[in-house]
């Protein structure tokens, strides 16, 4: 049990399973193209709900925003090469470890010199920029072509928590939710809209992080958090792994919750009994798979 109290779940949003949404006019739309956490899981278990590590693409008000740069990054970026026009869009990351930046170097929308991207991250655990991480996984012997290779325009934001972007009309809250992942979550608001990205759950948050979280989802319409990770990369069926994100979308009051960021152990039949769970516990909630959009905004 984690340390959140309940309170009474509230409505749904809208629901599609929908190929891109680059195209769509809706005002404020979440995309799901990766939802794995720790390591891609291609295979014919993961079919269903994806084996791409995280990636979510939020278009609001004709902008567009990501959140992690997982393999499904790779993914995203091709459904906009499909648009054949000049892309400008901001990408955001919770912290430096791989399955958050491992498509970076494979997002092809990166290496066209008419496309122009904002990309904003903290310093990892060990001082160094979002740049300086990106660019080293882009180094020999990992990768064959440096980031120097891509010819779009790429400006770099160094984030601090509790930093606030301001995007047009739209307003980007950040907040430092994992002390010892050095990972920070992200608020979206929009006129009367909102969604959270919160990640980095764990069962144990002290109190300081317990207050950023709530500032984070307080009220959100939409909920994005990952089930808490066990001390292992395997995962058993004994693990009770989604009751903090539950506990969490209760007693903030949030309209819907998604959980995201899977075990790769996490098969498709074992999702498919933990949605019935979840739905019991929180009536409002469903579980990532990539494809899966929701319409916050009309």
């Amino acid at each position: 049990m984690s340390n959140f109290k309940l309170s009474p779940p509230d409505k749904h949003l809208s629901e599609k399973q929908t190929r891109s949404i680059s195209n769509q006019v809706k005002k404020f739309i979440v995309q799901f193209w990766g939802v794995r956490g720790l390591i891609a899981s291609p295979s014919n278990k993961t079919n269903l709900y994806g084996g791409n590590t995280a990636c979510v693409e939020m278009q609001v008000a004709n902008k567009r925003l990501v959140f992690d740069g997982g393999t499904g990054l790779r993914i995203l970026g091709k459904s906009w090469l499909e648009l054949k026009q000049p892309l400008q869009a901001h990408l955001f990351f919770t912290n430096s470890q791989s399955n958050r930046i491992q498509g970076f170097p494979f997002f092809g929308p990166a290496f066209i010199p008419e496309n122009s991207f904002h990309i904003y991250g903290i310093a990892a655990s060990n001082g160094a920029s979002i740049k300086q991480c990106l660019c080293d996984q882009m180094l020999l012997p990992h990768f064959p072509y440096p980031l120097q290779e891509m010819q779009s325009e790429l400006q770099f934001h160094n984030l601090t928590p509790g930093k606030v972007i301001k995007i047009d009309d739209i307003t980007v809250t950040t907040a430092l939710i994992n002390q010892t992942q050095k990972s920070i979550g992200y608020r979206v608001d929009w006129q009367n809209y909102s969604v959270a990205y919160i990640t980095d759950l764990h069962d144990n948050t002290n109190e300081v992080e317990q207050k950023y979280i709530h500032q984070l989802t307080k009220e959100v319409d939409l909920l994005i958090a990952n089930p808490t990770t066990p001390q292992k990369f395997y995962r058993t069926d004994r693990d009770s792994h989604w009751q903090t994100a539950v506990d969490l979308a209760h007693v903030s009051g949030v309209k819907q919750l998604v959980i995201s960021h899977h075990h790769p152990d996490d098969h498709d039949d074992f999702l498919d009994r933990i949605q019935t769970e979840i739905k019991s516990a929180f009536a409002a909630s469903l579980i990532a798979r990539e494809g899966l959009t929701l319409v916050v905004a009309e």
